[in-house]
């Protein structure tokens, strides 16, 4: 393994929370992500370099968001989306490749992939997460479409792997940002990828389809959010 869960993920994962909770007021409604489920795709996207990945995920219908963190994460809309109040389930690698391939494919693609696992028309799930290779997670006018088809929320995971040495240098974008660790060529490398590339930072947000961000919260398996109320 490339990266060090029990290290820089858990530490990203309480500023990020903390982050979270500071501009709980600017967003209508929140998402609960384990960790570990986090942790998967994390490692899924890194082993893919410099490809993006798409990522589906339902909700655990058997864990339910703990009633203190909606009751602190007030005032919130309901019903806003699928999946809403149950935290995020297993995650399901749906596809590899370049930012034109990797949105939503045709059901009729990948139904017999996850027939085995998931029944039926398998491959259409709640919520969906792709990578964003060496670009800040601001979704592209694609990801605004495809989110149109998105029953929970679409998620992007901005991952930063460019090399100051190599002579890459960041591009300035307009939007929210939220920095899962840092975004800044002079913090430690996070760690070197399967395919060879330093990791230097990333940053994750989820919205909906009506265009809303939707407050993401990185949780152990109860749901708890890590760093938070404790």
């Amino acid at each position: 393994m490339f990266f060090i869960i029990d290290d820089w993920l858990i530490n990203a994962a309480v500023e990020y929370n903390s982050d979270s909770w500071k501009k709980r007021e600017k967003y209508v409604a929140h998402l609960l992500i384990p960790i570990k489920t986090l942790a998967k795709i994390v490692e899924w996207s890194f082993s893919s370099l410099p490809d993006e990945v798409l990522v589906g995920i339902d909700p655990d219908f058997s864990r339910r968001n703990p009633k203190m963190v909606d009751e602190k994460f007030e005032p919130f809309k309901n019903g806003m989306f699928a999946g809403q109040g149950f935290l995020l389930g297993e995650p399901h690698l749906i596809n590899r490749g370049d930012s034109f391939s990797v949105h939503q494919v045709p059901e009729e693609w990948t139904d017999e992939y996850f027939s085995e696992e998931r029944g039926a028309r398998g491959s259409r799930f709640c919520h969906y997460i792709h990578s964003h290779p060496n670009c800040a997670a601001i979704p592209s006018r694609g990801d605004e479409e495809a989110s149109q088809w998105t029953e929970g929320c679409e998620m992007i995971l901005g991952i930063d792997f460019a090399s100051k040495v190599e002579g890459i240098e960041a591009i300035n974008y307009e939007g929210i940002r939220r920095q899962f660790n840092n975004f800044d060529y002079d913090v430690p490398v996070i760690g070197i990828s399967s395919t060879g590339h330093r990791i230097y930072g990333m940053e994750i947000i989820a919205f909906h389809r009506s265009g809303l961000g939707i407050n993401l919260l990185i949780t152990d398996k109860y749901g708890n959010p890590i760093g938070l109320f404790e």
